[in-house]
Formats: structure tokens, C-alpha cells, sequence
């Protein structure tokens, strides 16, 4: 036999234990996320349910899916646990405080000063206007266009009924 007829076999074989070897990587790594549920963690169903584990025993996990509602699933069908500032988020809608981590916009905010020391400062705060930057609103634009073919309409003679256009 040649070498090149038994390369496209030896190709295939070759991905599929890649593709096999890669499968059973992630089954392996379910399983222990599995494995390391305790109570009080936050899990998310192959189904999407979200709920807290309550009970875990060899098979199945007892979860919380709210006040007075327990129910039993199997381990495998437990699709993600959760970190609780991710269940948090999800479940109760609580974000983390990032707003302490970023850094204001503009440099007035970092300054400390009193309004009543500097009255200068007062007074150019309570001078403070909107500006406009030329932009109508839509209204505006609507009551431009009917003024404006209001005025088209009285520059053109009016017809009566013995003028006609037709030559």
C-alpha cells in the first residue's frame, strides 16, 4: 500500500480522538463543578432555572427555587453554579458598587472646595443656562413649515372662476 492512500484515514482517526479527547475534557470538568456544589450555592438548570442548593446528596441535588418551593433534580441536570456576586446579580438584581472604582469625568469633583468661600464660584454656579446649540425640536420644525406654506400660498393670486390656466 502507498503512504498517501493511508493518510486521509490516518487524518481521520486523528481528529476524532481530538474531538473525543476534547468532549470528555469538558464532561470531566462538569463533573467536578458538579461534585463541588455545597449548600447555599447558587445554580443555574439545564432548563435556565436559577435556584439555591439546599440539600446535595450522591445523585440528586435538593435546590430552593423560592419561598417554600423545594424541588429535586439530578445532578446533571445542575447546567452552572454560580459565584454569588453573579447569582446576585441575576436572581436579585443587586450590582456590585463599582461606582467607588471609577474615576469621575471631569477634576471638579476631586476638588474640595466651599461655595461660601470663594462667592465668586456661587455666583458663576447659579449663572449656569442651557446653551443652545441650534438644534429645533420637532415641533419647531412642524410650526416652520406650515408658516412657511401659509406664506407661499398668500404671495400667489388668487383664481376666481372665470381665469382658468388652460390656453
Amino acid at each position: 500500500m502507498n503512504a498517501f492512500t493511508l493518510l486521509p484515514f490516518i487524518v481521520l482517526i486523528a481528529a476524532m480522538f481530538l474531538m473525543t479527547r476534547s468532549a470528555k475534557k469538558k464532561q470531566q470538568q462538569a463533573a467536578s463543578m458538579r461534585n463541588e456544589m455545597q449548600p447555599g450555592s447558587g445554580v443555574r438548570t439545564i432548563g435556565g432555572m436559577y435556584a439555591t442548593v439546599k440539600e446535595v446528596n450522591e445523585d440528586t441535588v435538593l435546590l430552593d427555587a423560592g419561598p417554600g418551593v423545594d424541588l429535586l433534580f439530578a445532578k446533571n441536570a445542575i447546567g452552572a453554579v454560580l459565584s454569588d456576586d453573579e447569582y446576585n446579580r441575576i436572581v436579585h438584581g443587586i450590582e456590585h458598587d463599582l461606582k467607588s472604582d471609577v474615576v469621575p469625568d471631569d477634576a471638579s469633583s476631586l476638588t474640595e472646595s466651599d461655595a461660601t468661600d470663594e462667592p465668586a464660584a456661587a455666583a458663576a454656579a447659579s449663572d449656569d443656562k442651557a446653551v443652545d446649540l441650534g438644534k429645533k425640536d420637532a415641533e419647531e420644525d412642524k410650526a416652520d413649515a406650515a408658516e412657511a406654506a401659509e406664506a407661499k400660498a398668500d404671495e400667489e393670486p388668487k383664481k376666481t372662476d372665470g381665469d382658468s390656466d388652460a390656453k
